[in-house]
């Protein structure tokens, strides 16, 4: 036989088994995606969306496959209600028999759905509901969250503007969202040398702020400092950051800041040209090629319009879901996807992220900007001038892991903030549902590699019968 006819042989043999060997006879992978889809969270469960269909893309390489099995997605619209988002995880794990499941978009929906997560034993990867209390003491061990939480919105602002001889006051919405943000925003102030003075919380539908901003310019006016600070945390309308422009709290001295936000909400930044703060993403400060790809795909798909705040969320959802099932070769059993994803690390638009394994919250660096305003961008432009890295936040463990925090967390990079201490009275997880690792190869990697060795075993078959028949008619 000469080598020309055993390479036709070899390579006729490969086509046949590559399409077996890239994917299995395996059911699809079913994932529910809840978000808000109504309501005024809308824009931010629309991102989501968009980025977590651009994130399976670019993590399966356009294939839909991870792990050896097609991936199916199904969209469920939780309408910023508690009860519907409970209901509908709950019928997604029981009746539409998901695998896992993604969403929380507002965080009083979210902690609605943990528990569900819990009574199925199923996983529930949170994105992008940011409150601490998610990964804090009302956690479960079903719970990851790739979006960022209070904590490391706190701590990233913390560093941007805590400074000594700083008084700071806050204005932010009053539910789990706005408290927890504040609570950890004044212990991440502690180290700083900056004060917070005062604490304003408004109901989230609140559009007429001057009595909130009255009462806190009065605040302000009782103190002694070098700078005086408003600290804005809010999510969805309301626009509390125009309205309190109309009061010109310049007048008394006082400043403004606030985090990063989605790019229509920047329109209103433009009023506050030079404003400081800390943001999760923006389009042109994250330097990677995944949100090099992002960027380009994104545009090149939506008129020019870049990718948004919450679609990088969408994104690092999906690149967790992919990476997961990568490493269990396709298996969806609960308890070999937490082993998995425990301490996993994953490519996101913002680079590396890291799923802690104390409580599942995703490590990410966030991004210190001052804004600039250009008339020829609609939106005022957060400058980058800090990558605040993993290493440069010690975010607290709050579900009563905290004690294993040295273990998990990366070494504080000097003038890093401290860690804050724990809530009082957080619940660990029951320690009968913790399982020991793993110490044998899950058994989807059996399964995978049971399909392999077949795929070899033809292989073999049709080059040993190709070799009989040509030495026959030789």
């Amino acid at each position: 036989m000469n080598m020309r006819a055993w390479s036709a042989v070899t390579a006729l043999a490969m086509s046949l088994a590559l399409p077996a060997l890239a994917q299995d006879n395996r059911e699809p992978v079913k994932i529910a995606v809840i978000q808000d889809s109504t309501g005024p969270l809308q824009p931010y469960a629309e991102q989501m969306i968009t980025g977590f269909k651009l994130g399976l893309e670019y993590g399966t390489k356009g294939t839909g496959v991870a792990g050896g099995r097609k991936i199916e997605v199904i969209y469920k619209d939780s309408q910023t209600k508690p009860d519907v988002g409970r209901n509908l995880l709950n019928e997604a794990y029981n009746d539409d028999h998901v695998d896992l499941a993604v969403g929380g978009t507002n965080s009083a929906v979210a902690l609605a759905m943990l528990p569900v997560a819990q009574e199925n034993k199923k996983i529930l990867i949170v994105e992008p509901a940011v409150a601490d209390s998610i990964t804090g003491d009302k956690w479960n061990r079903y719970i990851f969250r790739t979006g960022r939480n209070s904590s490391q919105d706190a701590i990233s602002n913390a560093i941007a503007i805590g400074k000594p001889g700083t008084a700071i006051a806050t204005l932010a919405q009053d539910y789990a969202f706005g408290r927890d943000g504040v609570a950890a925003f004044k212990k991440a102030l502690a180290s700083t040398g900056a004060q917070l003075v005062y604490e304003e919380y408004a109901p989230p539908a609140t559009t007429d702020f001057t009595a909130p901003a009255q009462r806190i310019f009065d605040a302000l006016g009782k103190v002694k400092a070098d700078r005086k600070i408003i600290w804005v945390i809010w999510a969805g309308a309301g626009n509390p950051l125009g309205k309190l422009k109309e009061l010109d709290p310049s007048r008394f001295g006082i400043d403004i800041s606030t985090g990063g936000n989605i790019l229509p909400a920047l329109v209103f930044y433009k009023l506050f040209p030079g404003m400081e703060g800390a943001t999760y993403y923006y389009y042109d400060a994250a330097k990677n090629p995944v949100n090099d790809w992002l960027v380009k795909e994104h545009e090149k798909r939506f008129n020019g319009l870049p990718p948004d705040f919450f679609t990088c969320g969408g994104f690092a959802a999906a690149m967790a879901v992919v990476t997961a099932l990568n490493a269990t070769h396709g298996n969806t059993d609960t308890e070999t996807l937490i082993a998995a994803m425990e301490g996993m690390k994953f490519d996101t638009p913002k680079g590396e992220m890291i799923f802690r394994k104390e409580d599942h919250q995703a490590l990410q660096e966030m991004y210190a900007f001052k804004i600039k305003v250009d008339p020829n961008v609609k939106w005022a432009i957060p400058e980058l001038t800090r990558v605040i890295k993993i290493s440069d936040m010690n975010v607290p463990i709050l579900n009563g892991n905290a004690m294993k925090t040295a273990q998990a967390t990366p070494p504080a990079a000097p003038g890093a903030v401290a860690p804050a201490a724990p809530k009082p009275g957080a619940a660990p997880p029951a320690k009968a549902e913790t399982p020991p690792a793993p110490t044998s190869p899950p058994p989807a990697a059996s399964s995978n590699n049971t399909t392999i060795i077949v795929v070899i075993a033809v292989v073999v078959v049709i080059v040993i019968g190709a070799l009989l028949i040509f030495r026959r008619r030789a």
